[in-house]
């Protein structure tokens, strides 16, 4: 098991074998109530490294907002992908998020020839795969995936927010916090939460 003090580990090895595009695939927003779930995918550049990236949970939103902007100018290629509350319905959140990083692989421009994947469950692909437990710190290229998906989803929950405050999206992004279940049971469930999850309501928000 490699050391979080070497999220590179992974990577190098893969290099030495010759894979030059090395994808590491995360997701955000699988326990919210609320908004899609959000993933990344990032290849770096084979003999890089950035200073200061880790797991997207251990950073303050500041350090977070400023690597994403570091990961998007230095990476060999980046991409954010989603599937909404109603995908998310309808495939249960667990192949909702696997969906989510395929799309990120099947991107044009990516053409992995080696996923690192974030977890330990993943779809059947012809490209080689590994799924590592808490890669998110383990693995610096899905760790860059991490900021880039929780800087986007953050966003975005925020953006939401104006549109309908009644939710505390602004603070808590869509997780169950009180405030969120005090709206849904003030207000009902809204177009952007997940039906298929416990909302504690079957009132829908005509505000």
């Amino acid at each position: 098991m490699s050391e979080p003090g070497n999220r590179l580990e992974y990577e190098e090895r893969l290099w030495s074998e010759g894979f030059q595009r090395v994808l590491g695939l995360d997701e955000v927003g699988r326990g919210c109530l609320s908004g899609p779930v959000v993933a990344a995918g990032v290849i770096l550049k084979p003999g890089s490294t950035m200073e200061g990236i880790r797991d997207s949970k251990q950073l303050s939103g500041k350090d977070r907002d400023e690597l994403a902007i570091l990961i998007r100018e230095k990476a060999l290629f980046w991409a954010i992908q989603s599937c909404s509350p109603a995908e998310i319905d309808r495939l249960n959140i667990l192949n909702a998020s696997i969906e989510a990083m395929m799309k990120c692989a099947s991107q044009r421009g990516a053409s992995p020839d080696y996923l690192l994947v974030d977890g330990n469950r993943f779809a059947p692909c012809l490209t080689p795969v590994q799924c590592i437990v808490k890669g998110d710190d383990r693995s610096q290229s899905i760790a860059a995936a991490s900021i880039l998906a929780k800087v986007y989803r953050d966003g975005l929950m925020r953006d939401l927010h104006m549109e309908l405050p009644v939710y505390g999206w602004n603070t808590n992004v869509g997780y169950p916090t009180r405030a969120h279940y005090k709206g849904l049971r003030t207000y009902g469930y809204s177009k952007y939460h997940r039906k298929s999850f416990n909302l504690k309501t079957d009132k829908l928000y005509l505000g």
